[in-house]
């Protein structure tokens, strides 16, 4: 069983929750919670933009195309998704990133993505 990291996020305060509809994250718990076992690191809440969705697709994750063998509706604008750190930062590099949740978006993304990227990037 893996063992959760603690649920801080990157401003030093308790991780809220990202999103429950979808449902999302590691553990799938609708909290971008990540463990040793999280290669992926699946630490960055982000609100999906129609950009990103095209961009991610583009690059070989098809976040948009349902897939019910798997319980996955597929993602749309305005869902909000715990993303892999390093392709949130691949995006940002690229000029597509979606905006984030602070609050949301645990510290061990900041094992990839520096605080001020994600600041520039933080949602109103």
């Amino acid at each position: 069983m893996a063992v959760k990291d603690d649920p801080v996020n990157v401003l030093g305060g308790p991780l809220e929750p990202c999103s429950t509809a979808p449902l999302t994250g590691f553990f799938r718990d609708g909290h971008c919670n990540t463990c040793a076992e999280d290669h992926g690191s699946h630490t960055v809440c982000a609100e999906m933009t129609a950009e990103f969705l095209a961009y991610s697709k583009y690059v070989g994750n098809d976040l948009s195309t349902p897939r019910p063998e798997f319980g996955f509706a597929g993602l749309k604008p305005g869902d909000r998704w715990c993303l892999c750190a390093g392709r949130f930062l691949q995006a940002h590099d690229e000029g597509c990133a979606p905006r984030v949740r602070l609050e949301a978006t645990h510290y061990r993304a900041l094992d990839i993505v520096s605080l001020d990227i994600l600041q520039e990037m933080a949602a109103a």
